[in-house]
């Protein structure tokens, strides 16, 4: 059986002395190994008929965590807990996010990827939940090992979600302080923390199109994470043709 290609959108580190540098942690595309797929990164100064090109030859795309989307982007002022925006990377990823909902190719979004999806196709984002999200309980947890598991969500029945890993409550770590605040039209919520934080959400009808706010390549020693990547890089093989 042949491995389907998953593209992995990436952060551009900028260096004072040296080139920049376009990369992601490790756990991601171990993630995608370990299910059966081959990881391949995607630079952030692609042209959009770069990115055409490119689509066609990944069988999937992971939108990955990172640094804060431009809150321009969907229409909000600038907040003063804003970190680092980039705005190829913010290009790069919205165009990608509107290609694959179009040509149906399966994509997984993840914390920022979880964000940017939503960008994409029309909602918004509490640009720092402590200040605009009342009982906000979420903390970025960077003084945490990254498996640490912060709060409860649940996971609400008759969705994707549900399928992969079960309906009701289960534990994740938690390392961001932005959220969904408006869901895209077209998506569906499929999981809420106990502050009523959309915590993953769903584009019904596409053959994979699903995004969690919390970190499941931190957590794959847990078999419900695992089975994350596996449904995903599992609706990534290319299809047979004789």
């Amino acid at each position: 059986m042949s491995k389907p290609i998953i593209g992995i959108t990436t952060t551009t580190t900028l260096r004072r002395k040296y080139p920049a540098i376009y990369g992601t942690n490790r756990p991601y595309a171990g993630a995608v190994l370990r299910a059966g797929g081959l990881p391949l990164l995607i630079p952030n100064d692609l042209t959009n008929r770069d990115l055409d090109l490119l689509l066609a030859h990944l069988d999937g795309v992971l939108f990955t965590g990172g640094y804060d989307i431009d809150p321009a982007r969907y229409g909000h002022p600038p907040h003063p807990n804003i970190e680092k925006p980039d705005a190829e990377r913010d290009r790069v990823e919205i165009y990608l996010v509107q290609g694959l909902v179009q040509s149906g190719q399966p994509f997984f979004g993840i914390c920022r990827g979880c964000q940017v999806i939503n960008v994409a196709l029309g909602g918004n984002l509490y640009e720092h939940l402590p200040d605009q999200l009342p009982g906000n309980l979420h903390l970025e947890n960077h003084d945490k090992p990254r498996d640490y598991l912060a709060h409860s969500v649940n996971i609400l029945e008759d969705t994707r979600l549900a399928e992969i890993i079960s309906p009701g409550e289960t534990w994740v770590n938690s390392l961001h302080h932005q959220g969904v605040r408006r869901l895209a039209g077209g998506l569906i919520v499929t999981a809420t923390s106990p502050d009523g934080l959309v915590e993953a959400f769903e584009l019904p009808g596409h053959p994979f199109a699903l995004a969690v706010q919390w970190h499941p390549e931190e957590l794959q020693a847990q078999e419900a994470m695992r089975n994350l990547f596996d449904a995903f890089v599992q609706a990534c093989q290319p299809i047979k043709t004789v």
